[in-house]
């Protein structure tokens, strides 16, 4: 039996001591052991599936890690991770201890820039590229991005700077959003080849040469090249930004990619190549439905991925539903997502109410701004969107949202920790920064029920609003039909106890309630983090020796950093102790282990209390 190619491999090095011919049995290899893989451990797999050949290609010609390639967001990067010595590392990918789903420096020296956010691929190779040339090196940076993250305003601000340079920076754009189209065949195929060619290159340098006598004639002869790329390839637009643009060309073709790459790699200035490719390319469930072999939980490799459902709805769901029923009873309701539908809960939403639904694409900025216009109108936006991507739209929340205190509201989905996607994707901070805006309301739901009526508590409200909730589900509380709201920064005391207040937001009201039961601690569930409920903390703080803030969020400008503070004014001086998120980024894990070694579960919030307890008496 012939040995696997993928046991000969320990690193690039070794990948490019083999064959061309060799590369399509490496690449079906690849795609057998990326199933297997994700099947066990969960993790992204349609896109990684689609660019198996596009990773073998840009490893085969440049020489990695003296060249950098930066992978965008990081989704398309397990066979990276399994090609640059990792393949052993992946049976542990995103579990506890294990190594990340994304692209870390600290991991490798392959991973040339962290990603877990999109559109930042670009700015981060030219950087790259500029340093190299500041430094005299003739290394290359490569920017892999997807179709989709070229829809953020990020991307395009670093080609409008990189196309003003002569670095070699090659941007690739890995276009996975449709199938093998007809203009991707021989004929364009060969146009690619001919376009990133020395010759071609040669000519072109050249003609502008000779031509640089007369320029009316130069730009003439400039404009009918760009006329002739435009009739058989869509890359007017990048060459205006100043890039050469090759392509489309088929991205799971490797005899395509590894000649055109090595064409490109001996190309000076700015470099644009287009490759289309197949999302869940090899395995047909996912290239079936590409949406949800997105980020996979495990799966039979041979029965595929079972929806999901479930007779406990999630916090997302509670949402979608909220949203679809709140519409029917308001016609002025808006829902916009930045990309996000599936995972925030507006499938629903985008069928039934489509002539109000917006996916603006991945531009969280755009998102806000567009929703601030929508307000200013009288409609009445509401934005899903999760907490670790909200942080990128922070100035215009403030500069067009809040400063005009305009009725925009903020449905902030996976707020704390969100298990194996680790800190690029957890919503640790957005009590700290949302709490500080004037004109802010904002709420967090502790069960099912309370996140549908805070939300449309911040619906009706008449300014800028946020509920934020958890990934997952909840505790199974029964939820009331109908659209009722609450009174707004007014809390409900849980549970009336003595010596310990547990002053609980959202998703930690549950524990609270929990480790309550061994102190005889009352429980109050603030419901709202913007406003406090002054009345409520006042009278806690004249029954209880000390007040015990809990919140799944960095405890630095935290809740209950806003619990002291409001106590401070009230003049009131008592113990204080605050448990929420440490001042560090939390490793990706299982979340109820993560919140339990946070001590953040009803064991860790009993031992701090007692332990503090002891302080105080002795």
């Amino acid at each position: 039996m012939t040995q696997p190619l993928l046991d000969t491999l320990h690193t690039p090095a070794d990948l490019r001591a083999l064959a061309p011919a060799d590369l399509p049995k490496l690449a079906a290899e690849l795609r057998t052991l990326l199933v297997d893989s994700v099947s066990h451990t969960g993790g992204h797999l349609a896109s990684n599936l689609g660019a198996v050949e596009l990773t073998l290609a840009l490893h085969y010609v440049f020489d990695t890690p003296r060249d950098r390639i930066v992978w965008d967001v990081g989704h398309q990067s397990y066979a990276h991770k399994i090609l640059t010595g990792r393949r052993e590392a992946m049976a542990a990918l995103r579990q506890p201890g294990g190594i990340a789903g994304f692209p870390r420096r600290a991991e490798s020296e392959f991973d040339a820039f962290g990603t877990g956010h999109s559109s930042t691929s670009i700015s981060a190779a030219l950087g790259m590229a500029e340093a190299f040339h500041q430094l005299g090196s003739k290394q290359r940076a490569v920017a892999v991005i997807g179709d989709g993250a070229m829809t953020a305003g990020m991307a395009f601000e670093a080609l409008n700077n990189a196309g003003a340079t002569d670095l070699p920076l090659l941007v690739v754009l890995n276009d996975n959003d449709m199938s093998i189209s007809p203009n991707v065949g021989a004929l364009n195929n060969y146009l690619a080849r001919l376009m990133s060619g020395r010759f071609y290159a040669a000519a072109r340098r050249a003609g502008e040469k000779v031509l640089s006598v007369a320029p009316p004639i130069r730009e003439l002869a400039k404009r009918a090249e760009e006329h002739m790329k435009g009739m058989v390839t869509p890359g007017t637009l990048f060459e205006e930004f100043g890039f050469n643009y090759i392509g489309p060309i088929d991205g799971h073709d490797l005899d395509v990619l590894v000649s055109t790459l090595s064409n490109i790699k001996h190309l000076s200035g700015p470099q644009f190549l287009h490759v289309v490719t197949r999302k869940g390319k090899g395995y047909e469930p996912a290239e079936t439905n590409p949406c949800l072999y997105h980020g996979v939980s495990r799966f039979d490799p041979a029965a595929g991925v079972a929806e999901k459902s479930g007779a406990r709805p999630t916090y997302t769901q509670v949402f979608g539903d909220w949203l679809c029923d709140m519409a029917a009873a308001d016609s002025t309701l808006v829902g916009i997502t930045p990309a996000m539908r599936e995972g925030s809960g507006l499938v629903r939403f985008s069928q039934e109410f489509p002539g109000r639904y917006f996916d603006v694409g991945i531009a969280e900025q755009h998102a806000l701004t567009f929703a601030a216009g929508l307000a200013c109108e009288g409609i009445k936006p509401v934005v899903a969107i999760y907490s670790t991507f909200l942080q990128r739209a922070y100035d215009q929340l403030i500069h067009d949202i809040a400063l005009q205190d305009l009725p925009v509201m903020l449905a902030v989905d996976r707020a704390g920790l969100v298990g194996a996607d680790g800190p690029t994707h957890a919503g640790s901070f957005d009590l700290s920064f949302l709490r500080c805006i004037p004109n802010m309301l904002i709420a967090a739901p502790s069960d099912e029920n309370e996140c549908r009526r805070l939300l449309t508590t911040a619906f009706l409200h008449r300014g800028p609003s946020a509920v934020r909730y958890p990934r997952g589900g909840g505790t199974g509380a029964m939820i009331e039909p109908g659209l009722e709201p609450l009174e707004i920064g007014k809390g409900i005391l849980r549970r009336n106890g003595r010596d310990v207040a547990f002053v609980a937001f959202g998703s930690l009201v549950a524990p609270a309630l929990a480790a309550a039961e061994a102190l005889d601690a009352s429980v109050a569930d603030m419901r709202f983090v913007k406003p406090l409920d002054v009345d409520l903390l006042r009278d806690l703080a004249h029954r209880h020796r000390l007040l015990v803030t809990l919140e799944e969020n960095a405890v630095a400008g935290g809740a209950g950093a806003g619990v002291a503070e409001t106590l401070a004014d009230l003049g009131v001086t008592m113990p204080l102790l605050h448990l929420g998120l440490p001042d560090t980024f939390i490793e990706h894990g299982d979340t109820i282990r993560m919140l339990a070694e946070c001590g953040l579960d009803a064991a860790g919030i009993e031992q701090a209390v007692r332990r503090r307890m002891s302080l105080l008496s002795g």
